[in-house]
């Protein structure tokens, strides 16, 4: 069985989930899902980054040991997941034994190589991004452009990686693996800084002075393993490196690295030379994507404009997040968040276009068949177009396209909508026209069915819904079993439909407003 191996960047625990960390997850959840169906072993991993003088300050406030901080705000981050309805493979914490040993390894290798090597470095730190900063790339007050604060002057003695050895090699990954780096515009922006004489080699410890939270290095206790080999190598030691063997084998390289375009370069850049200087295969492709924002500013605790996850889920339910957040905008772009337009957008699509189609058709089989899929097998137009939407959705998907494979999937829903309208099947059998009035009815469950296959990695429990309404009972096939070749199935005459209500109820504005700063 062929792999596919997603993963999402993993986040820092010094703050609780936000809607933006949701919207990464959500994406791989929703590719995870989809490669699923298509017949792939998949493999999705996400978790958490531990380590770090961020999570040690944030431990220090709330009065807790790092350790017990961390574990506490782990559990915050994979409630929000389950909330959020994720189905990932493993979830992976810095702090987990097999991950700090594998680390210590990968380093003693490349310095054993040479490619880690010791030196002193002064320049400008910003605590917000882990990395120092150029003086030219302030803002106009001084201040790093994405935490809105001043850098530190900050001068080490610490180890550091030889970038400037591989950069030629990333240069030509890039050069000779059109799609390495997604979507074009931020591969062009890492290869203009390949060609930067200020991209340098960078620090891969700091000294204990200065962070005591995290990994050791071997047999040099004055200085600590830093975010840029611990954080990233978190891809290859969840997949097995090196104590799995057998699963590293399996999964790797990743196929998909999905981040945020703020980190482009750490994953773009840094990741792939680590890799090279290690002799492990680069991942097949890193997706950088846009940012959730609210009045047009990239969500952040300091910032005071943050969405609270699982409060928009228990106000209005995973299945409306998850499809407003990749219904509207390219997922190579910025979307401005909007509650009024969330509701309203939620409210015209799964609740008045397709659930409607529903209630209306399964009513009509109710009272006019017995509540049973009608026994015919017509040939129709609609079922041909929605044979070729199907083709587009692919298409779309495996493009990262999430808003125009949706848009394809609603049409299709406008299109039945349309027919079962033009088509009156409540007059036809009014007019003892029954077989017309059945075709009617057949070819919308049909329709419905393939709406549900192509919806269900963004909306799985609205599909499972659906699908269930249709008749599709467990011991029939579960709709996340069903694979590619299923969707040219037809639904099957004489099983007994399951209307149990709305399969999508409208949405009203939450007495709680969670989400004023979106208002």
């Amino acid at each position: 069985m062929e792999k596919f191996y997603v993963t999402t960047a993993i986040d820092y625990v010094n703050a609780t989930p936000h809607i933006g960390h949701a919207y990464e997850k959500i994406a791989a959840d929703i590719v995870a899902r989809y490669y699923r169906m298509r017949g792939k072993d998949v493999f999705f991993m996400t978790g958490v980054d531990e380590h770090g003088s961020k999570v040690e300050k944030s431990a220090q406030d709330a009065g807790k040991s790092p350790k017990e901080f961390c574990d506490e705000m782990a559990d915050k981050f994979k409630t929000a997941w389950e909330k959020l309805n994720l189905s990932y493979d493993h979830f992976i914490r810095t702090t987990d034994d097999y991950h700090e040993k594998a680390v210590q390894t990968l380093f003693l290798k490349l310095l054993e190589k040479g490619d880690i090597y010791k030196g002193t470095y002064t320049g400008l730190y910003c605590e917000g991004c882990e990395d120092f900063v150029r003086e030219r790339d302030l803002d106009d007050s001084g201040n790093c452009p994405n935490h809105k604060r001043p850098p530190k002057k900050l001068e080490e003695e610490n180890y550091f990686f030889r970038l400037t050895k591989y950069k030629d090699r990333i240069r030509t990954w890039l050069d000779t693996h059109p799609n390495a780096v997604r979507p074009e515009g931020r591969k062009k922006e890492i290869l203009n800084q390949l060609v930067d004489p200020e991209l340098a080699d960078f620090s891969v410890t700091r000294s204990r002075k200065s962070l005591t939270w995290g990994i050791p290095v071997p047999g040099k206790e004055d200085q600590v393993i830093y975010v840029w080999i611990d954080a990233l190598s978190n891809y290859i030691t969840g997949a097995g490196y090196p104590h799995d063997p057998e699963r590293f084998a399996r999964y790797w390289p990743a196929d998909l690295h999905l981040i945020g375009k703020d980190i482009n370069k750490f994953h773009s850049i840094f990741w792939p030379a680590l890799l090279m200087a290690a002799d492990i295969e680069v991942p097949r492709q890193v997706f950088a994507h846009g940012f959730i924002t609210v009045n047009g500013q990239k969500l952040s605790k300091s910032l005071g404009n943050v969405i609270d996850p699982i409060s928009l889920v228990n106000n209005y339910g995973a299945d409306a997040v998850r499809f407003y957040l990749f219904a509207g905008t390219p997922f190579d772009n910025d979307g401005d968040f909007s509650l009024k337009d969330f509701i309203e957008k939620v409210n015209a699509e799964l609740a008045n276009n397709l659930g409607n189609l529903l209630n209306r058709v399964l009513k009509l089989v109710t009272d006019h068949c017995g509540a049973v899929v009608p026994n015919c097998d017509p040939e129709h137009t609609l079922r041909s177009q929605a044979n070729e939407i199907h083709v587009v959705v692919q298409k779309h998907m495996e493009a990262l396209e999430f808003a125009k494979a949706l848009e394809a999937i609603f049409a299709l829903s406008d299109q039945a909508n349309k027919y079962f309208n033009d088509e009156k099947p409540w007059a036809l059998f009014k007019q003892e026209k029954r077989k017309e009035g059945e075709e009617v009815l057949f070819t919308c469950l049909e329709v419905l069915r393939r709406i549900a296959m192509n919806l269900y990695p963004f909306t799985p429990q609205l599909a499972n819904d659906i699908w269930h309404q249709l008749g599709y009972t467990d011991d029939v096939g579960v709709i996340g079993d069903k694979k590619d070749d299923d969707f040219f199935d037809m639904i099957r005459p004489g099983m007994k439909i399951n209307q149990t209500g709305p399969v999508f109820k409208r949405l009203e504005l939450a007495a709680e407003d969670a989400v004023s700063a979106a208002v």
